[in-house]
């Protein structure tokens, strides 16, 4: 069964409901767990989760809303559609934006991909039994997304960890021993002012397939249009680079798009946009079977797999006006993941670099 199971991840949006309602999913929640996402658009996500963990996952739920959360790991198990597979053993990612979840879901198998995974999360809780391997040793790392938020690049972010705390299973056991507090959903606020993006990872220019709110970024402004548009042109070789890095990560060892981990980065967004790219560029095909062999590779696909919104026709649009002037830019915090289907950003206001 483990050996049939794909090594794919998908992007998953849920409510702040009791039952955390599915939102949004991209198309690759079909190869991991059967269903497609018009099927589960509107249902309670915990109606998957095993019944033996039900409760922890209900509670964990509660969590990370309540500590508005980001970049946090859990190991569990989702019920599969064909009930001849039964239950997955899933890793599932969450970080609050606002007044949602977002996150992914992906095949939990042990090795160097869990590995990077478990070592660039914030925070690790381990719900099945079986699945202590994936446990790690770490020492403690501060949330990248704090009121007072630390600066590292990403590549330093990713390598380095401060040295306060060498206890082996810190968070996930001290989450686990706890005294359950009472579930209260009526209702919760809305967190950090926080933005999703859904970034095409088959295109040089990852256009934009998703943005979960208007807080940072105009929704119908970005859609459609190259990422790159709104990062200034003095931040746009560091953020590239990072993106490489998350695209190189997020290569399973099949050689498939999956996940790969965390990166952290800051950097300057342009909330005007401009145009990033040359007059006569243009994204040149790839297989996407190639990926793996492509690892870091300028020339992939504009072939999103995004089971939501689709913007034909924005590639024609006209120049945006360009800005510099500081009312324009803004500096944020960035955690970037790579999926099956995408590049998953997140995004916060912070201090001016």
């Amino acid at each position: 069964m483990e050996s049939e199971t794909p090594r794919v991840s998908f992007i998953s949006i849920v409510d702040f409901s009791e039952d955390a309602r599915w939102l949004f999913l991209t198309e690759s929640v079909s190869d991991l767990l059967g269903f497609e996402p018009r099927e589960l658009i509107g249902r309670p996500a915990l109606e998957l989760v095993h019944p033996d963990e039900f409760s922890q996952v209900k509670q964990m739920h509660y969590d990370t809303i309540r500590e508005d959360k980001a970049a946090a790991l859990a190991y569990l198990r989702l019920k599969h559609k064909d009930p001849f597979k039964g239950y997955i053993l899933c890793a599932v990612s969450r970080t609050v934006v606002h007044s949602v979840l977002v996150g992914s879901v992906s095949f939990a198998t042990p090795g160097g991909k869990a590995l990077q995974n478990t070592s660039t999360a914030q925070e690790v809780e381990v719900v099945t039994p079986s699945a202590k391997n994936f446990e790690l040793r770490r020492w403690g790392d501060p949330s990248p997304m704090t009121s007072s938020p630390s600066t590292p690049d990403l590549a330093s972010r990713a390598a380095c960890a401060s040295t306060d705390s060498d206890t082996s299973d810190a968070s996930s056991s001290r989450s686990r021993s706890k005294k359950p507090t009472i579930i209260s959903f009526n209702p919760l606020p809305c967190q950090s002012p926080r933005s999703a993006l859904i970034l095409d990872r088959f295109s040089i220019h990852c256009t934009v397939l998703y943005c979960s709110n208007d807080l940072l970024l105009s929704t119908t402004r970005v859609l459609g249009r190259s990422f790159f548009d709104f990062v200034t042109s003095r931040t746009e070789h560091s953020v590239r680079s990072w993106i490489d890095v998350i695209k190189s990560w997020g290569v399973n060892d099949r050689g498939q798009p999956s996940d790969g981990g965390f990166g952290f980065g800051k950097f300057v967004l342009l909330l005007a946009g401009r145009n990033s790219r040359g007059e006569n560029e243009q994204d040149t095909p790839l297989s996407r079977r190639r990926l793996g062999d492509a690892r870091i590779n300028y020339r992939m696909p504009s072939s999103p797999r995004c089971a939501s919104h689709s913007s034909p026709g924005t590639s024609s649009r006209s120049r945006p006006p360009s800005s510099s002037s500081s009312d324009q830019e803004i500096s944020v915090d960035a955690i970037f993941s790579g999926h099956s289907d995408g590049i998953l950003l997140v995004l916060r206001p912070t201090s001016k670099v």
